[in-house]
């Protein structure tokens, strides 16, 4: 990098109603914005075999859903739109690009092959200080350009996150409730863009915003979904579940010897009636699920440098837990650690780094 400040990622202080959130997202990062257009638009012709009119036409039907289900969001994306001056359907080609992308495959009845996210949770018997935190090394595309957004918004909690530039609200983060959100996605053969259910970008938004641990499960259980997904959901009264969603199942798994760990495959698939994708050429999903559980499982109490420290493992490089790209791959079957989040939930604070995350800082971002 060519600077320290080069290293860091943008930081958004964002406030009001859901579209003015989203008019100062779109001015402030349209150049980011129109870099991840790019990149999406040039991936889902790539890896789903989407022509851009294919792609506005399923982002329509999306909308329609997100208007009815969740139409302050929807409200969030017309103000993104507004600000970056993009296409209203681009945007939300951008906020339904999880179910675009994932689904594709599986709509033509070949199961893809997901790999990237490893996520987990120390509850306050594992940590140091004795309280909740929750980490993750977030992988992906290496071009995709992310933020982190401080949000302020009458009568809902105050939020610090992740998001991709383009895609409302946050993925990855907390807020001033204490609750916080660290997600893995999965794949199984009941995956379906069709089905047009609320899309997993709006559950994270709702989720973030909650002010209660049940408000915040019932984002994700209380519709059935497009498709599948993993997300580990914590509050500072010290409760923790990781909930496995398939598209009309779900499965809650509860954290033991103090910690919960989660990859990119279903770990009882079985109970959820679904079949998952075979590995095979980029298997790496299993493996990093060994070893993370392996390293929490032999550490001692951690703090965050060493939840930090976790995240930075380089076992059965490049596919590690610390994710480096596979060069011998085409350019758009690279993957990497694009962030890595480490978060507080009794302090409210946030620590995050570009990835892979040994060769950056983190920066800690605080509420409070």
């Amino acid at each position: 990098m060519s600077s320290a400040s080069s290293q860091l990622l943008p930081l958004l202080e964002l406030s009001g109603s859901p579209y003015e959130q989203g008019l100062a997202h779109g001015r402030e990062a349209k150049v980011q914005i129109d870099r991840n257009l790019k990149t999406y638009f040039w991936r889902f012709e790539r890896e789903s075999k989407l022509a851009r009119d294919d792609v506005l036409h399923r982002a329509d039907l999306y909308l329609e859903n997100i208007e009815k289900s969740a139409p302050l969001y929807a409200e969030g994306m017309k103000g993104i739109a507004e600000g970056a001056k993009r296409e209203l359907l681009e945007i939300v080609a951008l906020n339904a690009r999880f179910e675009l992308i994932y689904s594709e495959a599986s709509a033509h009845g070949k199961l893809p092959e997901t790999d990237g996210c490893t996520t987990f949770a120390l509850l306050p018997e594992k940590t140091n200080n004795g309280h909740l935190i929750l980490g993750e090394n977030w992988d992906w595309i290496p071009d995709v350009q992310a933020l982190l957004l401080r949000i302020s918004e009458p009568g809902k909690p105050n939020v610090v996150c992740f998001t991709e530039a383009g895609i409302f609200g946050g993925k990855i983060g907390l807020n001033s409730a204490g609750l916080g959100l660290v997600i893995n996605g999965l794949n199984s053969d009941k995956d379906d863009w069709s089905k047009i259910q609320k899309p997993f970008h709006v559950r994270c938004w709702e989720i973030l915003r909650s002010k209660t641990f049940d408000d915040a499960v019932a984002a994700v259980t209380s519709t059935p979904r497009s498709c599948s997904a993993n997300f580990v959901i914590g509050q500072v009264d010290h409760r923790v579940v990781d909930i496995e969603a398939a598209p009309a199942k779900h499965l809650a798994l509860e954290p033991k010897n103090g910690f919960i760990a989660h990859t990119n495959h279903f770990l009882e698939p079985e109970l959820l009636d679904i079949i998952v994708p075979e590995v095979s050429k980029r298997p790496s999903t299993r493996s990093r699920y060994a070893r993370v559980t392996k390293l929490l499982r032999e550490s001692g109490k951690l703090d965050m440098a060493g939840a930090q420290g976790i995240l930075t493992d380089h076992d059965d490089y490049p596919y590690s837990l610390c994710r480096h790209p596979d060069e011998t791959f085409p350019p758009e079957e690279r993957y990497q650690s694009v962030v890595s989040v480490v978060m507080d939930l009794h302090e409210r604070k946030m620590s995050i780094a570009k990835g892979p995350p040994c060769q950056h800082s983190y920066r800690t971002i605080t509420l409070i």
